[in-house]
């Protein structure tokens, strides 16, 4: 990895250097990359101190940037946005690693037989298996409104989630959100 200094409206010293390179140093147990460049942009700017980090390597492409009022802080809220971020692409690598890139989602149907026969169990008649395709709101609002079907199941693409989106009696939609992931 290796690690450039950019400084503007100050002199920079060996132990601002030195603390920087050490907390951006900490980004390598993330990421394998030894063609990695760490370019660091520092500016006083009156009583702002700002730091911007651009990260760039082979397939990998990160920029933070702080200010507050001391250089140190803002070296310490970059890489903590950094870190994040660097953290967020390694888990979103390893998904695709494994082939993985939306969930699937399994469909069972339930057949209801008339009341006479209610008192035998409710039994499972087909069972399904696909990956919900990643599209918008707006998106699955006019495939369900073109098609005939009763319900949408689908990989939203703001969320990351799979919802499903049904019509009501009005004309409208209605989405159904599970929320945060389980």
């Amino acid at each position: 990895m290796e690690i450039r200094f950019n400084f503007r409206n100050f002199a920079a010293s060996d132990h601002l250097k030195s603390y920087s390179e050490s907390r951006l140093q900490k980004i390598g147990k993330y990421i394998a990359d030894d063609t990695l460049l760490v370019t660091i942009h520092m500016e006083v700017d009156k009583y702002r101190h700002k730091a911007e980090v651009v990260v760039s390597g082979a397939d990998l492409h990160l920029t933070a940037a702080e200010e507050s009022e001391d250089m140190y802080a803002s070296i310490d809220l970059v890489w903590a946005k950094l870190e994040a971020q660097v953290r967020k692409n390694s888990e979103k690598s390893k998904g695709r690693r494994k082939g993985q890139k939306y969930p699937s989602v399994r469909m069972e149907t339930y057949h209801i037989a008339s009341e006479a026969s209610l008192e035998r169990k409710r039994r499972i008649v087909s069972s399904d298996r696909f990956e919900p395709k990643p599209m918008m709101i707006e998106e699955a609002a006019l495939q369900l409104e073109k098609s005939k079907d009763e319900f949408l199941v689908f990989f939203n693409a703001e969320t990351e989630r799979i919802n499903v989106m049904y019509p009501r009696k009005n004309g409208e939609f209605a989405v159904i959100d599970p929320g945060e992931e389980f």
